[in-house]
């Protein structure tokens, strides 16, 4: 085992690194999410189309989900600082751009841009904060990452909200340019760099392969809901996805340097943790999309009060996903991980409850349980894959952890997505005597339910709203019974399969002080 060692001036500016890469991960994760709120002024500024608005939401994830393996391996290559370096460049120069559209396709590249930006950032963040952090605290560590990671997608719409409400939607992309340019100040001499003493050599044909295999598996699943799961374009891309998805497995078990190694899946806690990272992104992500469209179509709020309102959310998880580390380290993993999926069980189960005119407070305390449940079941789960890879794959890991993510999270829209808009159009039952077209435009989804009825004569608008609001929201409470299930059920798979090994007990690439030489690592190159 190669050993190393990090300065001690590194060490003792440990909390200061974490600081300034936690600003980085919030900038690509707020920075996606906040765009879900500004897609009306979109169509109106810019006359967006609605086949323009899903290429400008899209092809962010597509780049990004594509990219993130092998920006992650070219990090634990080259040097993860310098990946960092180069992708807020690239992410502030995609949103400098973006600030300046004129035309929908202009945002449909300059997105793409930061795509290829936030999959050099995201991976080097987590994978540089494990080689910082002695094994006694990388568990917490770790922890306060995943935190601000959750937390970041519930801030995006309320800093969007607050922006248009003062500011053309260009302001909503030049705050990321003021974000990336003080993560480039600050990380030019705080964060240090680190990468695989190994030096392993690249792997191209794995990496053509994942990025041809999720990227085509992320597109059938975005555009699944809209043309339907047995399109043909779907299923065409999903036999693609298959096909290089499987020639990738084969390719990195024959490999004698695979980017990923597939023996790594028979570790318990990497496989685990990498699904508990995705169900629970699949319940945050759905989430997201139904409730977004409740508290705005249903309880009429504004953009910014939609941001405001998952703020509950946004705080739990900032405060219980640092203390799961702890929890771990008393309870073990299993307990709380399973402990988080129960609680977002529960959350799930409160969202169902809501109706028409239901008070915040309500509201509020179902976001506060799935909150908290999330910062407790997705941190330790974060923990479990980086631990279960040597240091220098911590690149890699930290791919796998994102890539879990955005398919989880593009999953739960889509599933979840589905599964409303089916109940919602056998729910609404509108009386004859509306036009044909004024129905069928009202089964669409209700937002256009409420846009004929702000049409419609006297008091046939009223009953017609208050109709649509009514099959939304009983199809609503469907929608997050399913989620519950899932969580409940993933609960029962971790307390089963997930290693009873808590945070706190030696790993691979563990450390040692040293009085001398400061904290000696293991595998890794400072």
């Amino acid at each position: 085992m190669q050993h190393t060692t990090i300065p001690i001036d590194v060490y003792e500016r440990r909390w200061k690194v974490l600081a300034v890469l936690t600003l980085s991960l919030v900038l690509v994760v707020a920075g996606n999410s906040a765009l879900n709120v500004t897609l009306p002024t979109l169509v109106r500024d810019l006359h967006a189309t609605g086949t323009d608005l899903q290429w400008i939401v899209d092809v962010y994830s597509l780049v990004f989900a594509g990219l993130l393996l092998p920006m992650g391996a070219l990090g634990d290559r080259f040097g993860r600082k310098g990946m960092l370096q180069i992708g807020l460049v690239v992410f502030g120069a995609g949103s400098l751009a973006a600030t300046f559209a004129t035309v929908p396709w202009h945002l449909v590249v300059t997105r793409g841009v930061m795509g290829v930006g936030g999959a050099m950032i995201m991976p080097a963040t987590l994978s540089i904060v494990t080689n910082v952090f002695p094994v006694h605290e990388r568990a917490r560590a770790i922890a306060v990452w995943a935190g601000f990671a959750g937390a970041g997608a519930a801030l995006g719409p309320l800093i969007s909200g607050l922006l248009l409400e003062h500011y053309s939607f260009g302001s909503v992309f030049f705050i990321n340019v003021l974000i990336a340019g003080a993560a480039l100040a600050l990380g030019a001499t705080i964060v240090p760099s680190s990468r695989d003493a190994e030096e392993r050599p690249l792997d191209p044909v794995g990496a053509l392969l994942s990025m041809a295999g999720l990227g085509a598996l992320l597109y059938a699943i975005i555009q699944a809901p809209q043309r339907g799961w047995t399109d043909s374009l779907i299923v065409g891309l999903a036999v693609v996805a298959v096909v290089a998805l499987g020639a990738f497995v084969q390719w990195e078990r024959r490999s004698p340097h695979p980017m990923l190694p597939m023996t790594q899946f028979r570790d318990a806690g990497f496989s685990t943790g990498a699904s508990v990272v995705g169900l629970t992104f699949f319940a945050m992500f759905g989430l997201f999309f139904v409730a977004t469209q409740y508290v705005q179509f249903v309880e009429g709020y504004s953009p910014l009060q939609a941001g405001a309102a998952t703020l509950p959310m946004a705080v739990m998880m900032v405060v219980f996903a640092p203390r799961s580390a702890g929890f771990a380290e008393r309870f073990g993993r299993p307990r709380v991980m399973a402990t988080g999926l129960l609680s977002v069980a529960i959350g799930m189960s409160l969202m169902a409850t809501l109706g028409v005119d239901t008070p915040y407070w309500r509201l509020a305390v179902a976001l506060m349980f799935l909150g908290a449940g999330m910062g407790s079941a997705t941190a330790p789960a974060t923990g479990a894959i980086m631990e279960s890879l040597p240091l220098g794959k911590a690149g890699v890991g930290s791919a796998v952890n994102d890539t879990t993510r955005e398919v989880g999270g593009s999953l739960g829209v889509a599933v979840l997505g589905s599964l409303l808009a089916s109940r919602y159009r056998a729910a609404l039952v509108l009386d004859p005597s509306v036009p044909v077209a004024a129905t069928r435009a009202a089964h669409d989804s209700l937002g256009a339910a409420l846009g004929v009825a702000a049409q419609a004569p006297g008091a046939t608008g009223a009953v017609i709203a208050e109709t649509a609001r009514q099959a939304f929201v009983d199809s609503m409470g469907l929608v997050f019974l399913v989620a519950a299930a899932v969580a409940a059920g993933t609960s029962l798979l971790v307390l089963k399969v997930m290693p009873a090994r808590t945070a706190g007990q030696p790993v691979a690439g563990a450390v040692a002080l040293s009085p001398d030489d400061g904290v000696t690592l293991a595998g890794d190159t400072l």
